[in-house]
Order: structure tokens, then C-alpha cells, then sequence
């Protein structure tokens, strides 16, 4: 395991081959604009371009055309007409006997994993926010050339595409067979941190952007190989120890993790070859820290879910998305499979990895099953539902979604979890054995929802029909405490926080605690309170007809003034208006705590 600063590359001589190139450069980093040629060697009479909607695993169109400007089209120093016909597509009339010059801007300062960015200190895109499609051209090889601009001095390059000819910092061409491997190929660029690993004999890379001095890299890089090695036997091998023979199974050869820690966010985007991560950097490891922080163990998760999806999503994957349409949306019911089940290994995983323990482990999975339990939209829409709506809901959340709807990462996780506790009390197989077989009888590509529910009748001698009916197309509750406690788990009430009692969630600001969302038949919705509100004040009984009045500017400090009451006035802003609303607690409110026993690890042995 080393750390090192470039990385080079041996060249190839396959660039004659690429039908469409795209040369990329910087054009100005104060007005983030990127400069994009584009050369179709041999264009149609009537050449369409489009630029993609979206991007596979963030399912939300995103209109990136919106960034685009400049659109200029070339023949031989001539001029070419050039027509749009929609939001995002271009016609041009063109000599098919030559090459079609295509030039244009992108303003690129979205700091997030999903489009592009660029300032004076870094650059990413996602060739989806940047590279325009040329029709009937998409499946042939495409050619990425990456250029050095003179204000990117100490810049490297870091990316998942096939380099053909790069400098040691990583400037210069890179091949995709297709368009759909340049779309799943972003690209890092700057003066980042940058590491190296082996897991299971294949190559991984791991950089990081806005790193502090404080950073432990070693760490950072080790406990990845631990995730990368786990995973990698999880999928290939069926034990727990890794060895270089697993390298011939696993579906790439080399892997980039982009990591761009920042003061204040927080995600990732999978790609077959590389994922995109975003997070706090004070949840980086440090030097001379010897205990982990609640947000490394986070960033871990994090690190656990995305590489999973390298099997689970890029390639086993919904057969709705066997060929990407990146020029509108793709539906599939199947999200709660392959976000949810991702979302139940990736803790799961780390536990395995030896990063965690039970007790660390069994914690998030409780948060798990708090946080869809306090989502009154499970009992409104399913988790298939949930995935379908994907497009419309669950990426344009408002002060309702929690009551409409639930999320199919974590309803999804808890699908899994009940899967695999029914499946190991039956003692026949495990989740694990059915992963595996999927991957197996789908030959690492599309599936279906009868894929899985065909393996688990095979794996386990019965039918699953009525459980994946109850448990992922209707809105009945899970059985979770039966097979947690069948499993050897102790589940224990505890008291909820206030939010939790009033059902609301809240923000402080300008020391008044502001409503964003009223949870359905909560306390707070009978008592009146509406998403926007300003909690002000309380007031509460004092005896003989008196009452005691306190400025309110945290929710937590309600239970103090409070004290054994359950009724009191909270005084509230509404559009400026004052109105006192009566509030009645409920008597109790409880969440779940999950603890574990030498008789969990005997008959669990997932732990």
C-alpha cells in the first residue's frame, strides 16, 4: 500500500479508431467555464446532437443543457447550420464526406457527484453534463483528450477511462469503447491527495480533494482495502480471506475512488470502474486519532455502499436498464432492490470487514428501522411505488414527502434484513448465497424481480411470492421484531427524543426553532402547527390559574420546561401573525433499541 502523486500509464495506438472526439480544456476558471471541441470523423448529412437529462443512479432529470452556450458547428473552416429542435438536441446539415467540428461552453459550478464543476482549485465533470451524443455514433469508440491549461500547475488527473496517451500526471487521451463507458467514467482533475492499494490482485486508486494536512492517508487507504477485499470474497469467492486468484473474476481491472471532502455535504455516484464521493472533511481520519468518529464511520459506510454497486446496479442491474435512454427518464420498480439491499450490505459489510462492531453495527441498523418507522408514507406507498416515483418524489423532497412517501434505500435495507433473518431461521440458505446466485444465473447483467424470486425458490425448496407481495407491493409493516428476537436480538423501547413525540422535524434559526415538516396524526398536526411555522415560546400551567411563559430557541429544551406535563400553548409566527396553539404529548412514544448476545452471534453468524 503506497501513497504517491502522479500516476502514469502505458500508451496505446487505438485513437484512429474513435469515431467522435472530445477535446476538454478550461476556458476560464473565475467564469467556471469549460471549452469543449468536439470532432465527428464521419458525421451524417443531417447530424443530430443531444445532450444527455440525466444521469444513471441519480434518477432526476436535470436539464444539462441549461449550462450549455456557444454552440458553434464547422466543416472545413465553413460554417455549418445548425437548428435546435428541443430542450436539448441540435440538428446540423453537414458534408458527410467530412469531419464535423463541434465547439461550445459549459458553465460548470455545481459542486455535487452528479454534473461538473471548475474554479481555480479543481476540476470534475461527468461526461453527461459535458459531452454531447452524436446520434448513431453512440456505440462506437470515443476519445476523451484532456488538456493542461497554464494556471494548472501542480495538476494531476484521475479517472476510470482507458488512458492511450498521458503525460504522468494524467494529461492527454483517453478511449471509451462507447459512449455509455465515457458517461460512467467522471473525471477528477487538481492538485489532490492520491493513493494507491491492491485488493484481491486488482489495482485501486484513491484521491481526495480539499484534504487537510490533518488527514490520516494511510488509515484512509487501509480501511478501504479492508472494505474492497470483503466485498470483492462477498461477490467471487464465498470466504471471508482474499487472495490474488479472485482478481480473474472480479468485472474491472483497475478502480478510482474521487473523494472531494468539502465543509458541509455530503453523497456518492457509482460507476462501473470508480465512484464519486462527496463529504465533510471532518470526517476524514486523522493522524494520531486512534478511536473512529462517528463521521468516519459514516464516510466508511459511504465508501462500503458505492463499491457494491460496482456489482449491484452497474452491472446486475433492473433489464429496464440494460440500455440507458439518457434523453428522458427510465423506470423500474426494482430500486428497492438494488439501492436498498446495497443499503443493508454496505453497514453490514463493514461489520464483516472488522471496521466496526456488533454494537456500532447493530446501532445503525436500529437507526435504520427508527427512521422508517417515524415516516407515516410507509403506510401510504409502497417501497416499488417509492421507485418508480423516484423521478417525481424522492429527488424533490418538500415539507410533505415524509408523508407521502417512503425511501427506498432504507424501507429497501429493511426488505433485505427480513429476507436474510427468515432465510437463515429456515436454515436452508442466506441472502448472501442468493446474491451470489443472481449474479450467477443473470451473468453479472439485467435481471428481474422473477430472477430473484426464481433463486430464492431454488435456494431455499419454497415460494417467496407472498412475502415479496406483503413486503415490497403493499404497505403492510414488516415483521422485523419476530425475526430479530428469532434471530437471538434483544429489542428494547426507548424513550423519543421531542421531535419524535411532537412528529416534527425542525431547524434552529435566529434563535427560534422553525417547523420544516408536520408529521401525519402527530401531536403537532392536531395541535395546528404548519411546515414554516416560527416556534417562539411556550406557555405552561403554573397552578391557580397562572401560567409560565419561556422564550423557546431549542426543541430539546421543551422537556425542561415542560417537566411532567404534556399540555401547554406554544406561541408561534405564522406570515408575521401570533397564534398560541394548544399542545397535547402523547402519553408515550418510544424507539427501538437493538442488543445483541453471544446467542445472536451463534445463530446470526452475518455478524
Amino acid at each position: 500500500m503506497t501513497t504517491s502523486r502522479v500516476r502514469t500509464s502505458k500508451p496505446a495506438s487505438q485513437s484512429a479508431q474513435a469515431a467522435v472526439h472530445y477535446r476538454v480544456q478550461v476556458l476560464s476558471h473565475s467564469a467556471h467555464l469549460w471549452q469543449v471541441t468536439m470532432t465527428i470523423a464521419e458525421p451524417a448529412s443531417t447530424q443530430a446532437l443531444r445532450l444527455p437529462v440525466w444521469i444513471p443512479g441519480s434518477y432526476l432529470v436535470r436539464e444539462f443543457s441549461r449550462h450549455l452556450q456557444g454552440l458553434q458547428c464547422r466543416q472545413g473552416g465553413r460554417v455549418v447550420r445548425l437548428t435546435q429542435c428541443d430542450k436539448a438536441g441540435w440538428l446540423a446539415a453537414c458534408d458527410s464526406a467530412q469531419p464535423l467540428e463541434v465547439r461550445y461552453q459549459v458553465y460548470a459550478f455545481d459542486n455535487s457527484v452528479r454534473t461538473a464543476y471548475l474554479s481555480d482549485v479543481r476540476g470534475f465533470f461527468n461526461a453527461t453534463s459535458l459531452c454531447l451524443m452524436a446520434q448513431n455514433q453512440a456505440e462506437r469508440p470515443h476519445l476523451l483528450e484532456l488538456v493542461r491549461g497554464r494556471d494548472m500547475k501542480g495538476w494531476q488527473v484521475a479517472t476510470g477511462l482507458t488512458p492511450e496517451r498521458v503525460d504522468a500526471a494524467g494529461f492527454g487521451s483517453y478511449l471509451a469503447a462507447d459512449y455509455d463507458e465515457l458517461a460512467d467514467c467522471p473525471v477528477e482533475m487538481g492538485a489532490f491527495w492520491s493513493g494507491d492499494f491492491t485488493a484481491c490482485g486488482v489495482p485501486h486508486r484513491f484521491v481526495v480533494a480539499g484534504a487537510l494536512p490533518s488527514m490520516d492517508g494511510e488509515r484512509l487507504l487501509r480501511d478501504a482495502q479492508k472494505i474492497c477485499e470483503t466485498q470483492i470474497c462477498f461477490w467471487h469467492s464465498n470466504r471471508s480471506k482474499p487472495g490474488k486468484a479472485l482478481a480473474k473474476r472480479v468485472p474491472f481491472s483497475r478502480y478510482v475512488f474521487m473523494l472531494h471532502a468539502v465543509d458541509e455535504s455530503y453523497g456518492g455516484l457509482e460507476h462501473r470502474n470508480s465512484t464519486a464521493l462527496i463529504a465533510n472533511r471532518r470526517d476524514l481520519p486523522r493522524k494520531g486519532d486512534v478511536k473512529t468518529s462517528e463521521g468516519y464511520t459514516t464516510l466508511l459506510g459511504l465508501i462500503s455502499h458505492e463499491y457494491f454497486h460496482t456489482w449491484n446496479v452497474k452491472r446486475l442491474r433492473p433489464a429496464e436498464f440494460a440500455r440507458y435512454d439518457y434523453t428522458q427518464e427510465n423506470y423500474t420498480e426494482l430500486l428497492w432492490f438494488f439501492e436498498g439491499f446495497t443499503s443493508y450490505y454496505d453497514d453490514l459489510l463493514l461489520r464483516r470487514a472488522g471496521l466496526i462492531d456488533d454494537a456500532t453495527y447493530l446501532k445503525l441498523l436500529g437507526k435504520t428501522i427508527n427512521q422508517v418507522a417515524q415516516t407515516p408514507g410507509r403506510l401510504v406507498q409502497s417501497v416499488a411505488q417509492a421507485s418508480l416515483d423516484a423521478w417525481i418524489k424522492y429527488y424533490r423532497p418538500d415539507e410533505n414527502t415524509p408523508n407521502l412517501t417512503v425511501s427506498y434505500y432504507t424501507k429497501g435495507a429493511l426488505v433485505a434484513l427480513c429476507l436474510d433473518l427468515k432465510l437463515r431461521a429456515e436454515g436452508k440458505t442466506t441472502l448472501d448465497a442468493v446474491m451470489r446466485a443472481l449474479w450467477a444465473r443473470c451473468a453479472g447483467g439485467p435481471m428481474s424481480q422473477d430472477d430473484l424470486l426464481f433463486v430464492l425458490r431454488h435456494l431455499s425448496g419454497r415460494p417467496w411470492n407472498g412475502e415479496i407481495k406483503s413486503w415490497v407491493h403493499s404497505t403492510r409493516e414488516l415483521p422485523l421484531k419476530t425475526l430479530l428476537i428469532g434471530q437471538g436480538l434483544e429489542v428494547q423501547d426507548e424513550p423519543a427524543v421531542m421531535a419524535q413525540r411532537l412528529g416534527v422535524r425542525t431547524e434552529e434559526v435566529g434563535g427560534a426553532v422553525k417547523i420544516k415538516m408536520v408529521l401525519s396524526a402527530g401531536a403537532a398536526q392536531a395541535a395546528g402547527f404548519m411546515a414554516g411555522d416560527e416556534w417562539l415560546g411556550v406557555s405552561v400551567a403554573a397552578g391557580r390559574g397562572s401560567a409560565s411563559e419561556w422564550r423557546l430557541s431549542k426543541l430539546d429544551d421543551l422537556a425542561l420546561l415542560l417537566g411532567e406535563q404534556n399540555r401547554f400553548s406554544a406561541l408561534v409566527s405564522r406570515d408575521k401573525r401570533l397564534l398560541r396553539l394548544p399542545v397535547v404529548l402523547p402519553a408515550r412514544a418510544w424507539t427501538w433499541r437493538l442488543v445483541g448476545s453471544k446467542r445472536t452471534q451463534d445463530q446470526w453468524p452475518a455478524l
